[in-house]
């Protein structure tokens, strides 16, 4: 019996899906039940010296254990002594090959720091600095999820003095939205509250036909691996963490353009139907002609952030 068997077993799932899958070729399992018998061992969170500072804040590169790898970052430390209630930031697809540390959320970062939040801008596994992960795209993302709840456990764990390790959300955009759902799916109560902005879609098969189906390279492995959602749906209903959000236990703060090319608002509608309809505390916010970047809107958006956050953070 293999490991991935015993672990599906155990959580009660039939194993006649597996059976049909050649998902073996994975050495990880890439679903959201698999993750939830994984063990999330985040800690050891090290902030270096400044390397950039404003009138408002200090910047700096930080490293934590996620499981068994080291996972780099950057945080934005607001002037003062704190502790300050901490932002965990979970980015948006950028080429690996091209990313830099704590590229994105150039906007939220400098306003958390304004705003008397630490920032903690998450390189995910393969990214910058940190460690690569032998599985790639055929994670299905669910190892840039785990990256995100160590980063939360790191914040938890940790002895700066200047983090209040009381008072912990995550904010993730784009692709980042769904490493958001599915980090609280699978790991409840990490954090005290969520947001995420253009989110895209919380059903697996949304997101690999939009975008990896599209790559042969990446697209053949994952069907190699997973074969196609529908010949095998059970295990892709797996994957997909809108099938978990009775787990959520965190209030969820969620906005979206109608005129969003690259992430259908209909998405973002489904997510949050799925959502209500799981009996989380969740509110999703549509800025009509808005496109994926918010240009518009981001400063409204942004208030309603920090109202959230007060509120939750309380």
């Amino acid at each position: 019996m293999t490991g991935i068997l015993r672990v599906l077993l155990s959580l009660g799932i039939a194993a006649t899906a597996l059976v049909t899958s050649p998902m073996a070729t994975a050495s990880v399992d890439p679903t959201v039940p698999g993750a939830i018998a994984r063990v999330q061992s985040g800690g050891d969170l090290r902030a270096s010296k400044a390397i950039s500072s404003t009138d408002a804040y200090t910047r700096h590169r930080i490293t934590y254990r996620s499981n068994d790898l080291t996972i780099s970052g950057i945080m934005t430390r607001p002037r003062g002594k704190g502790p300050f209630p901490v932002v965990v930031l979970a980015h948006g697809y950028i080429d690996p090959e091209v990313y830099w540390s704590g590229q994105g959320f150039r906007r939220e970062q400098d306003w958390l720091g304004r705003n008397g939040y630490v920032a903690l801008h998450v390189d995910y596994r393969g990214h910058a600095r940190s460690d690569s992960s032998p599985d790639g795209d055929l994670d299905m993302r669910i190892g840039y999820a785990e990256d995100v709840i160590n980063a939360g456990l790191a914040v938890r764990n940790s002895r700066i003095s200047y983090i209040d390790r009381d008072r912990v959300a995550v904010l993730g955009r784009s692709m980042g939205g769904n490493v958001v759902y599915q980090a609280l799916a699978i790991a409840p109560g990490v954090f005290d509250a969520a947001i995420t902005y253009a989110s895209v879609s919380s059903n697996v098969v949304d997101n690999f036909n939009r975008w990896q189906r599209q790559r042969y390279d990446i697209g053949a492995s994952i069907l190699k691996a997973y074969g196609e959602p529908k010949d095998n749906p059970e295990l892709w209903r797996r994957m997909s963490a809108r099938n978990y959000f009775d787990r959520i236990t965190e209030p969820v703060l969620s906005f979206h353009g109608t005129s969003d090319a690259t992430c259908d608002i209909a998405w973002a509608r489904a997510t949050q139907k799925a959502l209500e309809q799981a009996g989380v505390e969740s509110r999703l916010v549509e800025y009509r002609g808005a496109d994926h970047y918010f240009y518009g809107p981001w400063n409204d958006s942004i208030r309603k952030v920090g109202a959230f956050l007060d509120k939750h953070l309380a």
